[in-house]
Parts: structure tokens; sequence; C-alpha cells
């Protein structure tokens, strides 16, 4: 029998993949390998690891043990967007944040903030993505930040703010509407400046999203992945876990996150931003051997 023809969107966003990675394939048709974003959050309130790397020489150590332990970007963040999180002053972020950057230039680093202020001086100190919670629905200037600096942009989605964001988890079909509303922040930023090829999409699990959006979400990821860009999922750790697990402690969580991750990747997503790097790499080598 032979094989099935591959749609449009996800060989486009997968050859996206490819070229911001600098991966060549035997065949331009094979599947690019998933990568691992370990989550550096540089901030004391964190929802699990709040406090643990806040000063920049602990970040800095930990970033160096991601690497070696098989992390391909570090994702760098000095604003916790957990739910209910009150929003950090630009200031303050850049303390928390730049120093790390600057520890760990040679990496492949992203900046994980909703500011402009915060990216620009991120990518001039060495980070080559932003990672915008709000896709630019917070500081539409982000994206001219970044389209000017040629820098790879990630917008995630979201409703509202961390501070809003829980009242405002209600849909009538999660997937085709956080697709609708990730193909528009896509437009918007094409239209700032960004090249397409610069451009990934986060479907945003457990952000203005109840546990039954984020199943149906994360069933649908093939829907997300057909858009066209290469796609970053992060759950791990996060309540969706402790829902369907009943574990309490965030830490503990890594079962759930790693069973979560191998769906991910069976769904089509290219990047897993993990806490825990060394099972994800494990695990998402495994899932990808059985796409």
């Amino acid at each position: 029998m032979s094989k099935a023809p591959r749609r449009d969107g996800l060989a486009l966003g997968n050859e996206r993949y490819r070229a911001m990675h600098g991966l060549e394939l035997a065949m331009a048709s094979d599947l690019p390998p998933p990568c691992i974003m370990g989550i550096l959050n540089a901030t004391p309130d964190s929802f699990s690891d709040g406090g643990t790397y806040a000063s920049a020489d602990a970040a800095v150590e930990r970033g160096l043990v991601m690497i070696a332990e098989g992390a391909t970007w570090l994702d760098i963040g000095g604003e916790s967007t957990r739910p209910g999180a009150a929003q950090v002053a630009p200031d303050v972020e850049l303390a928390r944040t730049i120093p790390v950057i600057e520890g760990l230039v040679g990496a492949r680093l992203s900046i994980d903030t909703r500011k402009s202020e915060v990216a620009s001086a991120a990518l001039a100190a060495g980070a080559e993505l932003v990672n915008d919670v709000s896709g630019g629905l917070f500081d539409e200037r982000i994206l001219a930040v970044t389209a000017k600096a040629g820098a790879l942009y990630c917008a995630m989605h979201m409703r509202g703010t961390p501070a809003t964001m829980v009242a405002m988890a209600d849909y009538h079909d999660p997937v085709a509407q956080v697709a609708g509303a990730l193909a528009e922040r896509a437009r918007v930023a094409i239209e700032a400046g960004i090249a397409p090829e610069r451009l990934i999409l986060d479907p945003g699990i457990g952000f203005a999203k109840k546990l039954p959006h984020n199943l149906a979400v994360l069933k649908g990821l093939p829907t997300l992945a057909d858009l066209g860009y290469p796609l970053i999922v992060g759950l791990s750790r996060k309540k969706m876990i402790l829902e369907l697990t009943g574990v309490e402690e965030s830490k503990q969580r890594l079962a759930g996150s790693l069973a979560g991750l191998s769906a991910a990747v069976l769904g089509g997503a290219h990047i897993l931003r993990v806490h825990d790097v060394k099972p994800s790499v494990e695990a998402a080598a495994v899932a990808a051997a059985l796409r």
C-alpha cells in the first residue's frame, strides 16, 4: 500500500523547522526530529520552580546542566505567567534575565517575555528567539522589535492576561478557535515584518483553558500543525497533569508530563518546552520513532 500524501501545511511547517535548526535529512519528506526547550525561570514566583534559580549564577549553572542533558533551546523568563500572576516592571524583568543570557551566550537562547523593551535588550545580549505568551497582543511593538533584529518569534495562544485568563476559558470549539486565533496572530506578525520562516506557534496549554479545552487542543495538534508553522508545546508539570493524575506536588508530575509530551510529538509538535530535560529527550526520541 502506498503511503498517504502528507498535507501541504504540515510539510511546510516541517520544512521551516528544519531550516531553523540546520537539519538536513535524507529525503525532504522525512519527519524532522523534535527538540527540547529547557525552561529556565529566573523568577521568585513561577508555579513550579520559582525561586530555585532566582540568582543569575544559579540560573546559568542550571542552563549549562540542561544543555549537557540534551536541550537544544533554553527559554529564559523573568516574569511568571501562572494564573493570577501580577505584572512585573520591565526593569525588574531585565535585571533578572539579561545577566543569565550573557552568562549563556553561545547556546540557543529564547527570551520568554511580553514586553518589547525586554525583548530588544535580550536580543542584543544574545537571545535569538522571542517567546511571547500574548502573541503580540500585550505590547504590539514587540513584533517590530523582533522583525528589526531578524529574530525568531513564537506567538502563543492566550486570552486576557495571567491575572484575568481563567475567567476567559470559554470555547464552543477549542481546536477551531485556537487555530483561528493563531492564524490571525501569524498574519499580524508577518505584516509587522517578521518573515514566515522565522515564525513559530504555540497553542498555549493551560492559558485561558480548562482541562477539556487542553485535552481537545492536544488531540487537535494535527490541525494546528497544518497551519504551516513549527509548533512549540509546553505542558510540563502543569495543572492539567494534576487534574489527570492527582499528583499535587508539581515537581513530582514527571510521568504525566512525559505522557503528554509523547502525545504532543505524535500530534506534530516540533519543540517541547520542559522542566526535566534528560527524560524528556528520551521520551521524545521514542515518540518520534512511532510517528
